[in-house]
C-alpha cells in the first residue's frame, strides 16, 4: 500500500469518529443553551439532544458509527465516576450517621424488591426484573444538588440527611455493579458466588484505599513544587486510568477503579485543585455519555412500552418517597423531616444509566429496558423540584390528617431515639478488636499473595532463593504481624471490663484469636516457600526471633501508622490552603487562612490590627459564608470562621501564620465536658406545677424548648408562661443535672 493510499485509508476511518464527535458536542452545546435558558437540568437536555441526534430520528443529522460513540460513552462513564469519587471520600462514609445509613438502606432494599416484583408482574424475565430493581434503587446526586440550589433549601435540616443517604447510595451502587456482574456471568442467583464477590470487593477496596492513602498523598506532597496545573491534571488522569486498568485486570468494572482513585485523591491536600482541573474533562465526557444515552432511546419502544413507563414512573416516585420516609422515621427523625427526605430522593439518574448500560454490555437484559429507564429518569427529573418544594406543606397536611395518637407516638419515638447516643464500653472494645483483626489480616494476606505470585517464581530455581524471599516477605509483614497479635488496643476500656469477671473470658478469647492468627500467617508464608517440615522448624525460629524485637517492631509499626494517618488527615488539619495564582517576579503568592473561633483577632477592624503595616502583606478579599468582600476597607471587621486571602512572599506568609497562631486562645483542658441532651417530661404531680418557665429554668438550669398542652404545641414558650398539670414539656439540659430533677417530675 502506497503512502497516499495509507493516508486515505486512515482518513476514511478517522472521519466518522470526528464527525460523530462533532455532532454530539454540537447537539450538547445547543441543549446547554436552551435548557440553561429554561432553567432545567442539563442532564435532561443532553438526553433529549442525544434522542434527536440518534439514528431513530430522520429530521436531524445522525451519527454514522455507533461503535465509536460507545467508546466515547465508556470514557465518559470513567471520568463521571472519577469526579463522583473526588466528591465522595471514604471518610465521609465513616462520618455518615445512623440516620442517613438506615434511610438509604431501607430505600434501596425496598425499591430493589419492589422493582423486581413489578418486572415479574409485567411479565419480564428474571434478569430484566433484577436490573430494573437495581436501577430504581439509586437516587440521582446531580439532580438533587441542582434542585436544592435552585430552591435555596440547603440550610434546612433534612438536606444533611439527604446528602448522607446519597453517600451511602453511591457505595452501594458500586457494590451493585460488582454483584450484578457476578449474577449476569454465572446466570444464577448463587449465594456462594455473591458472597465471594462481596468479600473480594471488600478485600480490594481496603487494600487499594490503604495503599493509595499511604503512597499517593506522599508523592503529591514531595512533587508539589514541580506540579503545574498541566502536570497535576495529567498525573491525576494517569492515576485514574491506572486504577481503571488494575480494576479491570482483577475482574471488576473500569468504573469501579475510577471511583476508587477519585475517593483516594479526595483525601489529599490537592483534592480541591484536582477537582477544579478535572471539571472541564468531566463536563466534556459527561456530556458525551448522557448524549449517547439519549441516542439509544427508540421512540417506537417508548410508544410500545408507554404503559410500563407510566407504571414504573409512578412506582419510582411513590415507592422511593414512601420507603425513604419510613427509613428516616425508623432512624428517629421527626415526621416533617422524614417526609422532606423521602420526597427529595424520589428520582433516578446517572447511576441508573450506568447499571442499565452494564446489563446491555453483558447482553443479559432486553433492548427495551434501557430506554424505559431513561424515560423514567427524564420524567422524575421534572418532578423532583416540585416534590421538594411541596414536601413542607404536604408534611403539615399529613400531620393534621393522621390520627392524633400516631403523631404523638412518632414524635415520642423520635425524641427517645435521638436521646440514645451512648455506646457501651464493651461495644468500643469489640469494635476495636474486629477492626484491628480485619485490617491487618487483609494487609498481611495481600502481602503474602503478592509475594507468592511475583517473588516466588523468580527464586524457585535458585539455591537459597526461597530462604531469601521468605525472609524478605517476613520482614515486610513483621510490623503488621506484631500489630495483629500483640498490640494493645482500647487499653482504658479493656481495664474497665477486666474488673468485671463476666468479660474476662471474652477478652482472653479475643487475645488468643489474635495470637493464633499471627502464628497461622507466619506458618502459611513459610509453607509457600518450603516443605511443611522445614516450614515448621522455621516457624519455631521465627517465633523465637519475634520475641527479641518487640520494641523495634512497635516503633516500625507506629512509624507506618503515623505516616498513613498524617496523609489521611492532612486535608483537614492543614491550616493554610494555598491558591495557585503566583506573582513570580516578586516571589509572591496568594494564600487562604481561616480566622479561628477562639482568635483574639475576631471582632477587630483591619485598621486596629494594622496587619499590612506590621507584616507587609495585603488582604485581597474576605469570604464570609456565601458573601465575598473584595478589596476590604480599613473599617472592615474580621469574624470567627472568616476566610481571608492574603498576598505576600513565603517569609511574610510564614510570619503571618505565626501571628495567627499567637492570637489563638488556648481552651482550658481541665474543664469537664458536659453532655447536652433533649428529654421529654410529663407533668402530673410535680413541684414545678403553676411555676413559670423562667422559674423552672432557674431551679434546674435547663431550657424548656417546647410545651404540648391539650393537643396544641408551643415552640420556645415565653418565660412568664405557667406550667400546668398534664403538660408535656421538651427540656434541653446537662445529662447529669437532669437526672437529679427528673425524679421530682
Amino acid at each position: 500500500m502506497s503512502p497516499t493510499e495509507t493516508v486515505t485509508h486512515a482518513a476514511q476511518h478517522l472521519e466518522p469518529i470526528i464527525s460523530d464527535l462533532g455532532l454530539i458536542l454540537m447537539t450538547a452545546g445547543i441543549a446547554v443553551l436552551i435548557f440553561k435558558k429554561l432553567k432545567q437540568p442539563l442532564v435532561l437536555g443532553y438526553l433529549i439532544a442525544g434522542f434527536l441526534a440518534g439514528n431513530h430520528i430522520d429530521f436531524f443529522p445522525s451519527v454514522t458509527d455507533n461503535k465509536s460513540v460507545e467508546v466515547w460513552a465508556e470514557i465518559g462513564v470513567i471520568f463521571l465516576l472519577f469526579s463522583l469519587g473526588l466528591e465522595f471520600s471514604f471518610k465521609k462514609l465513616m462520618k455518615v450517621g445512623g440516620t442517613a445509613s438506615i434511610t438509604a438502606i431501607t430505600q434501596i432494599l425496598s425499591m430493589t424488591i419492589i422493582g423486581y416484583m413489578v418486572g415479574q408482574w409485567i411479565g419480564w424475565g428474571k434478569m430484566d426484573s433484577l436490573f430494573l430493581g437495581a436501577t430504581l434503587s439509586i437516587s440521582s446526586t446531580t439532580i438533587i444538588i441542582r434542585a436544592f440550589d435552585e430552591l435555596g433549601v440547603k440550610g434546612k435540616k433534612f438536606v444533611g440527611i439527604v446528602f448522607g443517604a446519597l453517600i451511602v447510595e453511591d457505595i452501594v451502587a458500586i457494590l451493585m455493579l460488582v454483584l450484578l456482574s457476578t449474577v449476569a456471568v454465572s446466570d444464577q442467583f448463587s449465594g456462594t458466588a455473591l458472597l465471594q464477590s462481596v468479600l473480594k470487593l471488600v478485600f480490594f477496596l481496603i487494600i487499594w484505599f490503604l495503599g493509595g492513602i499511604f503512597i499517593i498523598p506522599t508523592f503529591l506532597k514531595k512533587a508539589k513544587h514541580l506540579l503545574t496545573d498541566e502536570m497535576l491534571l495529567i498525573i491525576s488522569l494517569a492515576l485514574c486510568l491506572m486504577m481503571v486498568i488494575l480494576a479491570a485486570n482483577v475482574g471488576f468494572s473500569p468504573a469501579l477503579g475510577a471511583f476508587i482513585m477519585g475517593s483516594i485523591l479526595a483525601e489529599t491536600t490537592q483534592a480541591e485543585k484536582i477537582e477544579h482541573l478535572i471539571q472541564p474533562v468531566k463536563d466534556l465526557f459527561g456530556a458525551i455519555f448522557f448524549v449517547s444515552v439519549g441516542m439509544l432511546i427508540n421512540p417506537q419502544t417508548l410508544i410500545t412500552y408507554a404503559i410500563p413507563v407510566a407504571i414504573i414512573t409512578l412506582i419510582t416516585i411513590f415507592g422511593k418517597a414512601t420507603s425513604s420516609t419510613i427509613g428516616a422515621l425508623l432512624s428517629g427523625q421527626p415526621l416533617k423531616q422524614s417526609i422532606q427526605t423521602g420526597m427529595s430522593l424520589a428520582q433516578i439518574g446517572e447511576f441508573s444509566f450506568i447499571i442499565a448500560t452494564l446489563g446491555m454490555t453483558l447482553k443479559v437484559t432486553s433492548d427495551f429496558l434501557y430506554p424505559i429507564v431513561v424515560a423514567v429518569s427524564a420524567i422524575t427529573t421534572f418532578t423532583t423540584p416540585f416534590l421538594i418544594k411541596f414536601s413542607d406543606p404536604f408534611s403539615e397536611y399529613l400531620e393534621k390528617k393522621l390520627p392524633r395518637k400516631w403523631v404523638k407516638n412518632i414524635n415520642r419515638y423520635s425524641v427517645n431515639a435521638q436521646a440514645i447516643k451512648s455506646v457501651s464500653v464493651w461495644q468500643i472494645v469489640l469494635r476495636s478488636y474486629i477492626t484491628q483483626i480485619v485490617l491487618h489480616t487483609i494487609i498481611i494476606t495481600a502481602a503474602i499473595i503478592l509475594s507468592s505470585k511475583f517473588v516466588a517464581p523468580l527464586v524457585e530455581d535458585t539455591r537459597f532463593g526461597n530462604t531469601l524471599a521468605a525472609l524478605l516477605t517476613l520482614v515486610v509483614i513483621a510490623p503488621f504481624l506484631w500489630a495483629l497479635s500483640l498490640r494493645r488496643i482500647a487499653v482504658n476500656e479493656v481495664e474497665i471490663l477486666w474488673e468485671e469477671r463476666k468479660y474476662r473470658g471474652p477478652i482472653m478469647m479475643m487475645i488468643l484469636i489474635r495470637i493464633a492468627l499471627g502464628l497461622f500467617y507466619v506458618g502459611f508464608l513459610l509453607n509457600i516457600f518450603f516443605s511443611p517440615l522445614v516450614a515448621f522448624i522455621a516457624l519455631i525460629i521465627a517465633i523465637a526471633a519475634y520475641q527479641f524485637f518487640p520494641k523495634k517492631l512497635n516503633e516500625q509499626y507506629h512509624r507506618i501508622e503515623n505516616h498513613f494517618l498524617k496523609n489521611l488527615n492532612d486535608r483537614e488539619t492543614t491550616k493554610i490552603d494555598r491558591k495557585y495564582a503566583n506573582l513570580t517576579p516578586w516571589d509572591g503568592h496568594m494564600s487562604i487562612f481561616e480566622i479561628a473561633k477562639e482568635s483574639n483577632l475576631a471582632g477587630k477592624t483591619l485598621e486596629e490590627l494594622k496587619i499590612r503595616e506590621q507584616l507587609g502583606i495585603n488582604i485581597a478579599f474576605i469570604k464570609r459564608g456565601d458573601i465575598t468582600i473584595q478589596i476590604p476597607t480599613k473599617t472592615e471587621r474580621l469574624f470567627p470562621g472568616d476566610e481571608i486571602c492574603v498576598i505576600g512572599t513565603d517569609a511574610q506568609i510564614n510570619e503571618f501564620t505565626e501571628y495567627l497562631n499567637k492570637n489563638d486562645i488556648e481552651i482550658p483542658k481541665a474543664v469537664e465536658e458536659s453532655e447536652i441532651v433533649l428529654r421529654q417530661l410529663e407533668l402530673a404531680d410535680s413541684e414545678f406545677l403553676q411555676k413559670s418557665v423562667s422559674e423552672f429554668r432557674r431551679k434546674t438550669n435547663a431550657l424548656v424548648v417546647g410545651i404540648e398542652r391539650n393537643g396544641k404545641r408551643i415552640l420556645n414558650p415565653e418565660s412568664n408562661l405557667t406550667l400546668e398539670k398534664d403538660d408535656i414539656i421538651w427540656v434541653v439540659g446537662d445529662k447529669k443535672r437532669m437526672k437529679q430533677f427528673v425524679k421530682k417530675v
